[in-house]
């Protein structure tokens, strides 16, 4: 595929082509944006690191803890966040929801901060879950543990969605409508190097918090005086409260810009102009989505990874656990791991990301991030494997622990930093093509829907083999067998989107038009009123 952006940008010396490929009447559209992306990414990366270190860490409770929370408390929460995304999409402009959606966060994370989390030890139903300890087998340990934590169970699911419903479908939604696909080429993978450079800074603040406890307002508020995990948790939780609110002002002001010349979001007038026009029900989202084969790849894709993903990581946080069994010590490097992603996925973004694209294609480097699972899958499994048979009997149990651990940690940065500079730019590249109804349906459906679905069938996958094998490393031979067969699949979908795509975004639809970004691939009104009649 030629590149598009050599036309539209010939002026751009050739280290600038790679590292900043933005005119300067463009700032005034890409600074806010990445200030916006920024705010949000900090505090996905915060949370991510959080939702784990309560809940895996809690008396009684494990890593054993994620898969039933993803099937029995995330996957719903997604349907159901999707429902009214959708929902208020249709009844009102985006720049709405976008504010009262972010606000619902906001609020929920205050009021676990202050209410739910003080009152852990009253309002945990602990007799229940002793007694439910005595009656199931032990492969539904991880199912007492949610419900006996359910408020940290809430808030893992709270802190999912935030990334899921706010940033994948929220931010990249909204950067879709307003990207033409020649700027998308240049943009996003500038984008990914904000969300990065945030992962840096989430890591190194929630360390700062961990370590200077005593500074909490928690601790103001005389609520868990000598409980520096619990005043440690304050601090983090403020810092999410002032990002969320970062992010609210900075879109404030991106609309007052209007984003350059074009109009940013949906008006108001554009919900009136299109109310007579046909609205599909979320059971019919669904089945459109399916009849396009186009969106059906980008789905599986968006599939194949989280399955991935789930499946590798709850066998890598077990390992964690039992290295750093503390709280404070698991959140302590859980968020150096961040830090060390946000490194790693920043130079990625800065020095490769673009450019892979412009070289490669699309199809190329969308077949970077499964090449780079599947090479240290076969590392950190090979590593597993060893430790619990020939391993052990040479290296002390605390020094294979540490490499497994060690060897897990790699792949969690190697496979995070590739998602962040590749998998997401690709993935948000193949929707600018789409009509606008199209992006807006089809993403929510994919981000919303098939990214929980995937790590829900990575969950059920685990669910089932506890109820045979009781725990999560004598599961570990299935799950790998499992892992490679999604990456294969995953493959041949990146390959197949690919062919469409390069077929889609030829050169001239590209040059200065909104021709690519308005001519819907996948009709979701013709096929309502194809349906109708």
């Amino acid at each position: 595929m030629s590149d598009p952006s050599q036309s539209v940008a010939p002026e751009f010396s050739r280290w600038r082509s790679r590292i900043w490929p933005v005119h300067r009447h463009e700032l005034k559209k890409l600074l806010p944006m990445l200030a916006v992306f920024f705010f949000i990414s900090f505090n996905y990366n915060v949370l991510r690191t959080l939702k784990d270190s309560l809940l895996i860490t809690a008396k009684s409770s494990g890593a054993e803890v994620i898969p039933f929370v993803k099937v029995w408390a995330m996957f719903p929460g997604a349907i159901a966040v999707t429902w009214l995304y959708t929902w208020m999409s249709h009844h009102f402009s985006q720049e709405k929801v976008f504010y009262s959606i972010i606000c619902g966060f906001l609020v929920l994370f205050f009021l676990f901060t202050f209410v739910l989390y003080p009152l852990g030890d009253f309002i945990h139903p602990h007799r229940l879950a002793d007694y439910l300890e005595t009656v199931l087998p032990l492969g539904m340990r991880g199912l007492v543990a949610m419900i006996r934590y359910w408020s940290f169970s809430l808030f893992y699911v709270a802190s999912e969605l935030w990334g899921s419903l706010v940033l994948m479908v929220l931010f990249w939604g909204f950067a879709n409508q307003v990207t033409k696909l020649g700027e998308a080429k240049r943009f996003y993978g500038l984008f990914g190097v904000g969300a990065n450079v945030s992962g840096v800074f989430a890591g190194q603040a929630s360390v700062y918090c961990c370590q200077y406890p005593e500074w909490s307002p928690l601790a103001w508020l005389g609520v868990g005086v000598g409980d520096p995990w619990f005043q440690s948790f304050g601090w983090i939780m403020l810092l999410i409260l002032a990002s969320g609110v970062g992010a609210l002002a900075t879109f404030y002001g991106l609309q007052q810009g209007k984003i350059g010349e074009e109009s940013t979001l949906t008006s108001p007038q554009e919900v009136h102009k299109t109310s007579h026009q046909p609205k599909p029900s979320f059971k019919q989202s669904i089945s459109l989505l399916l009849s396009s084969p186009y969106l059906l790849c980008l789905a599986l894709i968006v599939l194949g990874y989280n399955l991935v993903i789930n499946l590798t990581e709850v066998i890598w946080k077990h390992q964690v656990r039992e290295l750093y069994p503390d709280p404070q010590a698991y959140t302590l490097y859980m968020n150096q791991i961040v830090s060390i992603i946000g490194g790693v996925a920043t130079l990625s973004s800065l020095f490769f990301s673009g450019n892979a694209v412009r070289k490669w294609g699309w199809t190329g480097a969308a077949l970077v991030t499964p090449l780079i699972l599947l090479v240290t899958s076969v590392g950190f499994f090979g590593a597993f494997f060893l430790k619990s048979s020939y391993v052990g009997g040479v290296l002390s149990g605390v020094t294979s622990l540490s490499l497994v651990v060690f060897l897990g940690s790699m792949q969690n940065v190697l496979s995070r930093g590739a998602k962040y500079s590749l998998f997401d730019a690709t993935k948000e590249m193949a929707f600018v093509p789409l009509g606008k109804e199209s992006k807006v349906i089809g993403k929510a459906v994919i981000d919303g829907i098939c990214s929980r679905l995937g790590k829900s069938g990575g969950s059920l996958i685990y669910q089932v083999l506890l109820l045979f094998f009781s725990t999560v490393g004598a599961s570990a031979p299935y799950v790998a067998g499992a892992l490679f067969i999604v990456i294969g699949a995953w493959t041949v979908a990146a390959w197949m989107l690919g062919r469409q795509f390069d077929a889609l975004a030829d050169p001239s639809s590209v040059e200065g038009d909104h021709a690519a970004r308005e001519r819907p691939l996948f009709s979701f009104q013709t096929k309502l009123q194809e349906q109708a009649g």
